[in-house]
């Protein structure tokens, strides 16, 4: 027969027991919770680990830490599925000032991204983002793209291919900057941008509540649905071709983190050529 003292121990120890489970699957969530926070987190810091904290990183550019979120991965090999780039270097032209609104807002428009794994072409939504559409229509008929690199894969935590940087630091942008548009759009509201997305890449740092407004060049193609707040502008999304080249790119891997925490893709992406068409 259990004694009033030995039931007393045994409700203990269950007790004891229930706690216990409840605090491993606290710190198990909790986890979970910081690599989405240190990912978003990655948006403001990982073209520097200091660039944020310090407001400085020297340089005209330097300050620019435009970047999509990543958790840095450990390093993966794989058979570079790309060709060559062509001949030619990024332009290094920069603006002071935003270009001036020269696009039909009711016009649809097509951004092909000519590059050396194969043609990305995204459908850009010159409606709900005319500031963005106008910039990138006036960047690709300058040449700012052509021949630069796409400088960061990310395959954990998110899972995106970021472009735009004719430096290929994650520093570099051209010049002038952006306003942040279309960050109540549906499709990103429940904080998730599904795969097949582009949006642009910038400086908003969330815990400080600083860096709106802050987009330049570099943009994010999202090849798997990625857990991300609405800070980013959302402007066009990826065709289908241009789907199965993403995914070509990503089971290429990544390499470890550069001084820059840049993970460049395994396989050699270079946007040879940018060309935005009305149709």
């Amino acid at each position: 027969m259990v004694t009033k003292e030995q039931r007393r121990r045994q409700l203990a120890r269950e007790k004891f027991e229930r706690q216990q489970q409840r605090r491993t699957a606290e710190r198990s969530k909790s986890r979970r919770r910081n690599a989405v926070v240190a990912a978003v987190v990655a948006v403001v810091v990982a073209a520097g680990a200091t660039a944020y904290a310090t407001g400085s990183l020297g340089g005209k550019d330097k300050a620019k830490t435009d970047a999509a979120a990543t958790t840095p991965p450990p390093a993966s090999k794989a058979p570079d599925p790309c060709a060559k780039p062509g001949a030619g270097v990024p332009g290094k032209a920069q603006w002071k000032t935003e270009p001036a609104m020269a696009i039909d807002k009711s016009a649809k428009y097509t951004f092909t991204l000519q590059t050396t794994c194969g043609d990305i072409a995204l459908s850009l939504d010159a409606a709900k983002a005319p500031a963005t559409v106008n910039s990138f229509t006036f960047l690709a008929g300058k040449g700012f793209f052509d021949h630069t690199k796409c400088h960061r894969l990310t395959t954990t935590g998110i899972y995106v291919l970021q472009c735009g940087d004719p430096t290929g630091t994650g520093q570099g942008g051209p010049g002038y900057k952006i306003p942040d548009e279309n960050l109540k759009d549906t499709a990103i509201a429940k904080g998730t941008y599904p795969a097949g997305t582009v949006a642009m890449a910038n400086q908003y740092n969330a815990q400080a509540a600083t860096g709106r407004n802050s987009g330049g060049s570099q943009f994010f193609l999202v090849y798997k649905d990625s857990p991300l707040p609405a800070d980013y502008t959302p402007f066009g999304t990826i065709g289908a071709d241009g789907m199965k080249v993403l995914q070509k790119i990503a089971a290429a891997g990544a390499q470890a983190p550069d001084a820059q925490q840049n993970t460049a893709p395994n396989a050699t992406v270079v946007i040879d050529k940018a060309v935005v068409k009305q149709s």
